[in-house]
């Protein structure tokens, strides 16, 4: 039996009520949910997000989703092993190289078939100022702000994935009470209404995504911004595996030099060892101009280069 890995519009679901719980506790950062089988599905930067995050949480979430286990159980494991082999581990799956707390399996009928994760500028266990400390409560036991999201998009009982909730949470609001109030931590969030970055970035992909099903394709999309880091980043189901990097990574290289990737043949191998992101000469990724400035980058991965292209050719063209 193949590994079921969930699909795209169930795991944009969870992102999107990842989002509305981070909007609501005034949090920003990045939401990944990765498949069981290791392969990206989705992931959505919010507005002011801050660089890093993305990657810290698809680091989580593979392996929550690849280890059937939750990241911090991970992190605890590495951290009895023999260090040998704590520090091989990453070295042999090198989309493990933060192993940090939060990460979470995401089960469909009793099976797992994916991780999310969440991480960013703000987004963290640590309790931002002026937080009504009711937010911070989850059926009468103290929360943090990153695991509350998480178990939130999944509509799960909250448990705290980072081991110190009661010390985080006394130290921002007080003494711990005998009888504390019940909390509104998991209370409804309202839809998201700060998020113009992210729901451009967010049409881009649905864009493209719209015209490769329309052209019975299945592809991989991804929007950087312009130093290559992502905002936006799908795999659509069936989608071949290597899209998903093709696509970040051509969208890195037109974002970073201005240019479609695929006429940098000459200029990446001079310089891609000074990037801070991986980068790639195929064809399929090209500046994304406003007002004739470069703001980011528009990645297509999947099938051939040239028809790749041609998707984010035809998509830019549609709005200019």
């Amino acid at each position: 039996m193949t590994v079921e890995d969930l699909d795209l519009e169930s795991a944009r679901a969870l992102v999107r009520r990842a989002v509305e719980k981070a909007e609501q506790l005034g949090l920003a950062g990045g939401i990944v949910v990765v498949g069981a089988s290791g392969a990206l599905i989705t992931g959505s930067r919010m507005d002011d997000g801050g660089a890093g995050g993305m990657g810290r949480a698809r680091s989580k979430a593979w392996i929550a989703a690849t280890q059937r286990i939750p990241s911090t159980e991970h992190l605890h494991r590495l951290g009895v092993i023999a260090p040998a082999v704590a520090a091989g581990f990453p070295l042999i799956s090198p989309e493990s190289a933060f192993p940090g707390a939060g990460g979470m399996p995401v089960r469909r009928d009793g099976r797992i078939v994916a991780g999310i994760a969440a991480s960013g500028a703000t987004v963290s266990p640590f309790i931002p100022p002026d937080l009504d400390a009711e937010m911070m409560l989850a059926d009468g036991r103290p929360a943090n702000p990153e695991d509350l999201l998480i178990a939130y998009a999944l509509e799960q009982e909250y448990v705290g994935q980072h081991g110190d909730d009661l010390a985080r949470w006394t130290a921002a609001f007080g003494a711990w009470r005998d009888e504390p109030p019940t909390g509104v931590g998991m209370s409804p969030a309202p839809p998201s209404t700060q998020q113009a970055d992210l729901d451009w970035a967010r049409g881009l992909a649905d864009a493209v995504i719209a015209r490769a099903a329309g052209q019975d394709l299945a592809v991989s999309v991804c929007v950087v911004d312009r130093r290559g880091e992502p905002m936006q980043h799908d795999a659509m189901d069936d989608a071949p595996t290597s899209g998903a990097y093709v696509a970040e990574a051509v969208a890195a290289a037109a974002a970073l030099f201005h240019a479609p990737s695929g006429d940098l043949a000459e200029r990446i191998p001079a310089a891609e060892h000074l990037l801070p992101v991986r980068v790639s000469a195929l064809s399929g990724g090209l500046p994304v101009r406003v007002d004739g400035r470069v703001v980011a980058g528009l990645g297509v991965g999947g099938p051939a280069p040239f028809r790749c292209a041609e998707l984010a050719a035809a998509v830019l063209a549609e709005r200019e």
